[in-house]
């Protein structure tokens, strides 16, 4: 598949998601919508993974090109972040290992799955 046709899959999936996050009676980040809607396709094998492999693989191996944004705006915003730093690094500090640990379970759980169902996976 051509990697427009992959682009047009992601970005479709986003402007759907954009639509739903806009139906919706409470507030719902588009971008998790989008994320659960993808995992969903993926899930259900609607959509292969193949479909959106190369597109995939590009944005992984230029993930750092996307947070340039945010990081010169937490440069603009300096000031006010000193001012709140110790809130700041108290929710880093905490929120940190809370996120590896849950994140390292949820391999494990994974894990343990496939290897019941006798799933052998090569990465």
């Amino acid at each position: 598949m051509s990697i427009m046709a992959q682009a047009a899959i992601v970005f479709g999936l986003c402007l759907i998601s954009e639509g739903i996050a806009a139906l919706l009676p409470v507030s719902f980040p588009a971008s998790v919508i989008a994320l659960l809607l993808l995992g969903l396709l993926l899930f259900s094998r609607a959509l292969k993974p193949e479909h959106i492999q190369q597109l995939s693989t590009f944005l992984v191996a230029n993930m750092a090109f996307f947070f340039l944004p945010s990081c010169v705006e937490m440069m603009e915003h300096a000031p006010a972040i000193l001012r709140q730093l110790l809130p700041f690094l108290l929710v880093v500090l905490v929120t940190t290992p809370v996120v590896y640990g849950v994140t390292a379970w949820t391999v494990q759980l994974l894990v343990r799955r496939l290897r019941g169902r006798g799933v052998r996976r090569h990465v």
